[in-house]
């Protein structure tokens, strides 16, 4: 078997955020294969089936992005899937927007999902396909005098939790369905496969 989680944040108000993408990726991948999330387990909405030849857990956390790791975890457990057979789609700050990339293992960067499925499971060797986001763009201080703006901290949380943006909106059906084209890749071909066709594109 292999595992699939989306991170994200439950929640109409949430749909649409940069947060979500990994929502938004397993959304387009489940219509992609068919399957629908119509069961609930490990506090996540599931879609279960079948790809090349393996079954597939297609899983989004219904916990908050900061425990999020506790629903992976419980489902890993529970089918005793190995860390390098689990995909992990999440949006990514140090990535500029519109670029995507498949990793295995590393650190959080700070990320409130990833840092949630290292306490909660306790593995980092699972493979990651980051949605780049880029980071949000410090305005210039809006009087002589330097008045003080929102901090570093303050700003990502807007731009994580903000929705995309009218210029990068028209680019998104394209890039979602990239990343599937990505995860299936991973799930047919392999991980060193699905890294030398699609990373540096």
């Amino acid at each position: 078997m292999k595992i699939l989680c989306g991170l994200g944040n439950p929640g109409a108000q949430y749909e649409q955020n940069r947060h979500n993408i990994g929502f938004l990726v397993l959304d387009a991948l489940a219509a992609r294969w068919k399957l629908s999330f119509s069961s609930t387990k490990f506090d996540s909405e599931l879609a279960s089936g079948s790809f090349a030849g393996d079954k597939v857990l297609l899983i989004k956390p219904q916990l908050f992005m900061n425990r999020s790791g506790i629903s992976l975890g419980q489902a890993a457990r529970f089918y005793k899937v190995p860390a390098p057979d689990v995909m992990v789609i999440h949006d990514e700050l140090d990535l500029p927007f519109a670029k995507l990339q498949l990793k295995q293992g590393g650190g959080s960067g700070g990320h409130n999902g990833l840092n949630s499925i290292r306490e909660s499971w306790g593995e980092d060797q699972y493979v990651r396909l980051r949605f780049g986001i880029g980071k949000p763009v410090r305005h210039p201080s809006p009087s002589p005098q330097g008045a003080s703006g929102p901090g570093a901290k303050e700003r990502v949380v807007g731009h994580v939790l903000g929705d995309f943006s009218s210029e990068e909106r028209p680019a998104l059906p394209e890039l979602i369905g990239k990343s599937c084209d990505i995860a299936e890749s991973w799930a047919r071909d392999g991980l060193a496969k699905a890294m030398n066709r699609w990373n540096g594109k």
